[in-house]
């Protein structure tokens, strides 16, 4: 069953390995304190009344106040804004007035609409599939398409440790995820070497390993 949403501070459902680390991953960039709620994978069947609670039935689900969101991406951003806004030194989202603004929006988006879109098809169809699902043809379009779409991030990493503004940023969280994701999928055969450093790199961080960390035993890809 679901614990009570809490009033004074910002709240997570979280399920491991799943886009939400995203958002707790900028939590403890930031020093955010947070609760955190972890389910088990897919918690629209798994976990009683999280369809009540949260009606896509999908992960993350974040309250803060009276804001309710689901989408990781917009959360990172919300909470990078708003708590280096409140004096924390960590400043990881960028103004309109920095040069390279376009270009850290550009690749928030890209981070899911490019990036994580067609591994979802290869979850759907070749890890996760259902009885008697037979779409692996689906499956080997999508991680070819995938394999396609990291021309961009080979060529800018050619000579950058971080995306946008020689700093760590959302930007990074968003696209590391789904490096990382693709990890899973067993897709980083297509990671070139620039790729595979950047992605080595974002690992180390302590906040990565510490959110990484959150949850483990609930990993719904130890399961398959």
């Amino acid at each position: 069953m679901l614990s009570k949403t809490p009033m004074n501070k910002p709240k997570l459902w979280h399920c491991y390995n799943s886009r939400s680390l995203r958002v707790l991953w900028t939590m403890e960039e930031l020093g955010v304190d947070y609760d955190l709620e972890v389910m088990p994978f897919p918690p629209r069947y798994m976990v009683q009344g999280y369809k009540t609670l949260n009606s896509l039935g999908t992960v993350p689900y974040f309250v803060d106040g009276e804001t309710h969101m689901t989408e990781s991406v917009a959360i990172c951003q919300y909470l990078g804004d708003k708590y280096q806004c409140q004096g924390n030194s960590s400043k990881l989202t960028l103004a309109l007035a920095e040069p390279e603004y376009g270009n850290y929006l550009n690749w928030l988006f890209h981070s899911d609409a490019t990036l994580t879109f067609p591994q979802t098809l290869v979850l759907r169809y070749r890890e996760f599939p259902a009885k008697d699902c037979h779409q692996m043809q689906t499956a080997d379009d999508y991680d070819a398409w995938f394999a396609a779409r990291l021309v961009r991030l080979h060529e800018h990493l050619s000579n950058r440790q971080y995306l946008c503004a020689n700093r760590f940023t959302v930007a990074d969280i968003a696209v590391g995820f789904a490096l990382h994701l693709a990890t899973l999928l067993k897709l980083e055969h297509h990671f070139s070497p620039q790729i595979l450093d950047y992605l080595t790199h974002l690992r180390q961080r302590p906040a990565f390993i510490r959110a990484q960390a959150i949850g483990r035993e609930l990993d719904p890809f130890a399961r398959r």
